[in-house]
């Protein structure tokens, strides 16, 4: 999980930030991106693309990644800026964000598959939350994150839609929520069109 990270260190940089977002996907909610400096040659066990956890394990890390980081900081972008600019771009501004609020400043940047829109040196690595500790690292902060937001704050705001269980995503129990109660101001209007259409089909 270091053989990105190796190389770089060895040609002096040192605050490498690992970069990943979570929740491009779903119909609900925020995208959220997270930026993490590892110490050099700090190995953790364990630590890896956060969809291969439990979220038991992720919980334990984040603990773990929070606690060893040389800084780490998280973006929220919300829905309606999903809609406004489109959730490509959504996902590369939450994790500009993410960056632009290190502690620490970063030397270089590893993402995973996106580029971020700052003048830094980086590289985008498909898979990169497999591949690069400092990425996997990355991805379980903005998971637990998110899962945090979707199990307390939003399913607060939203008790009826059951996003506690089902955190966003197009699951059946969502779908049908949604054609029941309508859709929630923190519903992305622009990934729910082709939902719509496809129950009348269905109908």
């Amino acid at each position: 999980m270091l053989e990105f990270e190796k190389p770089l260190w060895e040609q002096g940089y040192r605050n490498i930030a690992g970069i990943d977002e979570v929740g491009r996907g779903c119909l609900f909610g925020d995208v959220v991106a997270a930026a993490v400096i590892l110490p050099e040659g700090l190995i953790l066990e364990g630590v890896d693309d956060s969809k291969k956890l439990s979220e038991k394990r992720r919980e334990e890390l984040y603990e773990l990644i929070t606690d060893q980081a040389e800084a780490w900081a998280v973006s929220c972008v919300n829905a309606a800026v999903v809609d406004s600019i489109n959730i490509k771009q959504a996902a590369r501004l939450a994790m500009k964000q993410a960056v632009e609020l290190l502690a620490v400043p970063p030397d270089y940047l590893l993402v995973d598959a996106e580029k971020v829109d700052i003048a830094l040196p980086q590289e985008s690595i498909i898979k990169g939350d497999a591949r690069s500790q400092s990425i996997a690292a990355a991805s379980i902060i903005a998971k637990v994150t998110r899962d945090r937001l979707c199990k307390g704050e939003w399913d607060q705001l939203y008790p009826d839609y059951g996003i506690a269980i089902h955190k966003g995503y197009a699951t059946k129990l969502h779908r049908e929520k949604l054609l029941e109660l309508g859709p929630s101001p923190m519903h992305r209007q622009s990934f729910l069109g082709k939902l719509f259409m496809e129950q009348q089909v269905l109908f």
